[in-house]
C-alpha cells in the first residue's frame, strides 16, 4: 500500500474516506422548488453558449440559504442533460479544433507520447513480468519472460479487447510461483472492474470471471497459488448506490476451479460508507491482515493466524487516530506509523504479543526527512523517504540498523520493486530532467547498474529547474519548482502555467513532466506547487491543508501565484493554472477567490458543488479530508470555499476550459456540468468550455491518442487565450 509510489495508483487522485460526523445528523433539509423552469439571463459575449435552464431550488442547510439553479443538472441519465451534453461538447469542440497551434501541437505530442516505455520487472517464480507500450501501440501490455534474457511473450494486450481501445486493463496480481494472473478489466477506463484470471503458461483465460472487483487493487494469493483474498462490492441497484458501495465491500477466498459466486467471505462489510477495507496475505501462507481506512488519516488493522484450528480476526491496532500500514515477513509484521511521529516511523510486532506497548521501534521519526513508503526486500527493510520535496532511497537491516543510502543519479523521484527474499530488485527513477530509468541492484551491496532508460525526444538540458518559496497568509512558506527554458529573460511577458493538487498526503515530488515540453519550448514557464495537504512534509503538513483548514491550500497556491507575478516570472494576464481531481477543486477554489489573479482555467475532472460532492461517485470515503455537509462546522467551511456557490454574477472570470469523462465512477461529472452552466451565466470574461471525453473514467482514456487530443486542447486553448 505505497502511500505516493511511483508505480501503484494508490493515490487515487481523489478517492479518499472519512470518519462519521461529529454531530447528530441535522434536520432535513428545507427544498423551495418553482413549478416552472426560468431561462438562465444571457451576458452580451464572443461565444454563442447553447441555452440553459435554471431552477429555482434553494435549500436551507444549517440556516443557509443554499440557492442550485443548476441541480437537474445533476441526472446523468436523463435525455435531456444528455441533449445538453451533447450541445456543450459541441460547442467546446468547434472551439477547440479551430484553435490556431492545435495542428502543430497535436503532432508533437504524438512524437513525446507515443513512444516506448517499460515498467520495471517484478520477478516470480523464476519468471520476470513487466508492463511495456511499444511505438504505434495506444495502450500498455504485460509482458514476461523467464530468466533475465530470451525473447519476450505478451501476456495481457488491451489493445486487442476491443475495436474502440474502450476496456482497459487495470491492477495485475501474479502468483508467488509466477503461474497465474489475476487482473481487472475495465470499461471505459472507470473504476467499476471485473477480476479475471490467466494461466501464464498456455495464455489460456480460466473460466473464472468475478463481478465488483472495484477496490481490488490487488488480489492477495495464497503460498500455493491454488487462489487468492480479494475485496467485492455489490452491483448498483436497489438499496446499494454508488456512493453507498464502499461500506458494502466484502473481502471473500476464491479457490481457483470453484463458482466465484460461491467465494466465502472471511471479513464482513463494515457498513460505513466512508470506509474501505482491503486484504493482504504473508507470503509464507501463515497471517491475514486486513485494514479499514478510514480516510487518509487513520487506519484499523486486523490479523489472522492460519495455522490456527479456528482462525479468528485479532485486533492489531483499533480505534486510533493515526495510520498504520503493516507487512508480514518471517513470523514478524513491520509497521509504518504517524502515530506520535508526524514524519512517519516503524515498529516491529510479535503478533502473538500484539498489544501496543508491545512494539518495538526500529526505525524513529527524524526531523529532517519524512518516511513515505516501505518496502521488505532481499531480508531488509528499503525505505522511500522525503526530504526537501526531493526522494531517496535508504536500507536498514531488519532490526532498524542503517545499511546505506542508495546513490541516485539526480534529485528526483524513486521507487522500488522487489521479492522479500531475493536479494536482486529494481527501482525506477525519474526527475526534471531525466526522464524515467530502470535500475537494477543488489540488496545485499548497494551496486546497482543502469538496464532501461525511456528515451523522449526533448533537449532536457535546455530547461532550467530552480526551487522557490512563497510566503503564505499565515506565514508559512510553501515551496515550488519552476522549469523555464535557460536564459529566459524574468521581465513578465512569458507565460507560466501553474499546477498542484494539496490533498490526501499525496506529494508532488520531481519527474519528468513530458506533457510540459510543448508549452516550456515556446519560451513559456512551468511551475509545480508543493501545497500543505500533501504528503511532502509528513502528516501534518497533511492535516494542515485538509477539512477545516481546506482554504490553506489554496491560500498557499494563491501565494505561488502572486511569487511568481513578483518576480516577473509572468504577470496575473499570462498567469494559467491548471488542476485534476482534487486539484481541480484547487484551481476552481482559487479563480473564484482571485479572478483578477489568473488568465486561464484549466480544470479537470473536478470537485466543485462541496455541499453535494458526498452525494455522488466515491464522495463519501473523502468526507474525513474534506468535511461532512451534514456537520455544521464542516458545512460552513466548505460553503465559504465551495467554487459552484462562489460564483458571482457580474465578474470578470478567467477563461476556463472545463475537462470531464462521460464514464466517470470517481469523481460525478455533475460538478463539471453545473460549474459550466453558472459560469456561463454569469461571467463576464473570457469563454467557458466544457469538454466532455467519451468511453473515459476519471483518469481519462487510457488510449494515447485521447491524450494526445486532450494535452493538444489544453494547451492549445491556454496558448490562444494568454495571446489575446
Amino acid at each position: 500500500m505505497a502511500r505516493s509510489s511511483l508505480f501503484l495508483v494508490a493515490s487515487l487522485l481523489v478517492a479518499c474516506e472519512k470518519v462519521p460526523p461529529k454531530s447528530a445528523a441535522p434536520p432535513p433539509a428545507k427544498v423551495v422548488t418553482a413549478g416552472t423552469a426560468s431561462a438562465a439571463p444571457a451576458a452580451p459575449r464572443a461565444t454563442p453558449y447553447p441555452p440553459t435552464r435554471s431552477v429555482d431550488v434553494v435549500e436551507v442547510l444549517h440556516g443557509v440559504k443554499v440557492p442550485d439553479p443548476y441541480r437537474w443538472l445533476e441526472d446523468g441519465a436523463s435525455e435531456e442533460v444528455r441533449a445538453w451534453m451533447q450541445k456543450q461538447n459541441e460547442l467546446a469542440r468547434t472551439t477547440l479544433d479551430a484553435l490556431p497551434e492545435r495542428p502543430a501541437l497535436v503532432t508533437r505530442f504524438r512524437e513525446l507520447f507515443d513512444i516506448e516505455r517499460v515498467g520495471p520487472p517484478r520477478k516470480h517464480g523464476g519468471r520476470y513480468f513487466w508492463t511495456q507500450k511499444d511505438v504505434g501501440k495506444e495502450k500498455d501490455a504485460v509482458l514476461h519472460r523467464l530468466g533475465k534474457k530470451g525473447p519476450p511473450k505478451v501476456l495481457l494486450d488491451p489493445n486487442t479487447w476491443s475495436s474502440d481501445g474502450s476496456v482497459s486493463l487495470g491492477s495485475t496480481s501474479v502468483s508467488h510461483d509466477g503461474r497465474l494472473i489475476a487482473y481487472q478489466v475495465k470499461k471505459n477506463n472507470s473504476d467499476e472492474a471485473t477480476l479475471e484470471i490467466l494461466d501464464v503458461g498456455s495464455g489460456r483465460k480460466l473460466e473464472e470471471t468475478i463481478p465488483g472487483a472495484k477496490y481490488t487493487w490487488r488480489a492477495a494469493w495464497n503460498r500455493t497459488g491454488t487462489g487468492f483474498y480479494y475485496v467485492q462490492v455489490p452491483p448498483i441497484g436497489g438499496a446499494v448506490t454508488i456512493a453507498d458501495r464502499p461500506g458494502l465491500a466484502e473481502l471473500k477466498f476464491h479457490r481457483l476451479g470453484t463458482p466465484p459466486d460461491k467465494d466465502p467471505v472471511v471479513r464482513e462489510a463494515t457498513r460505513d460508507p466512508k470506509t474501505f477495507q482491503s486484504i493482504d496475505a504473508s507470503r509464507d501462507g501463515r497471517y491475514l491482515i486486513a485494514t479499514v481506512r478510514h480516510g487518509w488519516v487513520k487506519s484499523d488493522v486486523y490479523f489472522q493466524d492460519l495455522r490456527q484450528k479456528k482462525p479468528a480476526w485479532q485486533p492489531l491496532v483499533v480505534g486510533r487516530p493515526n495510520l498504520f500500514h503493516v507487512m508480514a515477513h518471517r513470523g514478524r509484521f513491520y509497521v509504518m506509523t504517524d502515530e506520535g511521529a508526524p514524519r512517519y516511523r516503524i515498529y516491529r510486532v510479535d503478533p502473538a504479543k500484539p498489544a501496543r506497548d508491545q512494539w518495538q521501534e526500529i526505525v524513529p521519526e527524524r526531523a529532517d526527512r519524512t518516511i513515505d513508503d516501505f518496502e521488505i526486500a532481499g531480508g531488509r527493510l528499503v525505505l522511500t523517504t522525503i526530504r526537501d520535496v526531493v526522494e531517496h532511497l535508504e536500507v536498514f537491516d531488519l532490526d532498524g540498523k542503517h545499511a546505506y543510502d542508495v546513490a541516485l543519479p539526480e534529485p528526483g523521484s524513486v521507487g522500488l520493486v522487489g521479492d522479500e527474499d531475493d536479494d536482486e530488485a529494481h527501482f525506477a527513477f525519474q526527475s526534471f530532467a531525466r526522464p524515467s530509468e530502470i535500475h537494477e541492484i543488489s540488496l545485499r551491496t548497494g551496486k546497482s547498474n543502469l538496464v532501461y532508460r525511456t528515451r523522449v525526444p526533448v533537449e532536457a538540458d535546455r530547461v532550467a529547474t530552480e526551487q522557490l518559496f512563497a510566503v503564505s497568509r499565515d506565514g508559512t512558506r510553501v515551496p515550488f519548482f519552476v522549469l523555464s527554458p535557460k536564459g529566459a529573460p524574468r521581465d513578465g511577458r512569458a507565460p507560466a502555467l501553474l499546477t498542484g493538487y494539496g490533498g490526501f498526503s499525496r506529494s508532488l515530488t520531481p519527474g519528468f513532466s513530458t506533457g510540459a515540453y510543448p508549452w516550456l519550448e515556446r519560451g513559456n514557464s512551468y511551475v509545480i506547487a508543493n501545497l500543505r495537504g500533501g504528503g511532502e512534509y509528513g502528516e501534518a503538513w497533511h492535516r494542515a491543508g485538509m477539512r477545516r483548514e481546506k482554504r490553506r491550500v489554496f491560500e498557499d497556491f494563491i501565494a505561488v501565484a502572486e511569487e511568481l507575478v513578483r518576480r516577473r516570472i509572468t504577470s496575473a494576464d499570462r498567469l494559467v493554472i491548471q488542476g485534476g481531481s482534487n486539484g481541480g477543486l484547487l484551481v476552481g477554489a482559487a479563480l473564484t477567490e482571485r479572478p483578477d489573479l489568473f488568465r486561464v482555467v484549466l480544470c479537470s475532472v473536478p470537485l466543485l458543488d462541496m455541499v453535494r460532492y458526498h452525494l455522488y461517485g466515491s464522495g463519501k470515503t473523502w468526507m474525513e479530508e474534506y468535511g461532512s455537509p451534514d456537520d455544521a462546522d464542516d458545512f460552513h467551511a466548505l460553503f465559504a470555499y465551495s467554487p459552484y456557490h462562489r460564483v458571482k454574477a457580474g465578474t470578470a472570470y478567467p477563461s476556463v476550459l472545463l475537462l470531464s469523462a462521460d464514464s466517470d465512477d470517481r469523481v460525478d461529472p455533475m460538478h463539471a456540468r453545473k460549474f459550466a452552466a453558472l459560469l456561463q451565466r454569469d461571467s463576464t470574461g473570457g469563454p467557458v468550455l466544457l469538454r466532455i471525453q467519451a468511453n473515459a473514467g476519471h483518469g481519462g482514456a487510457d488510449r494515447i491518442q485521447a491524450l494526445i487530443e486532450e494535452r493538444a486542447d489544453a494547451i492549445g486553448f491556454a496558448l490562444a487565450e494568454v495571446a489575446r
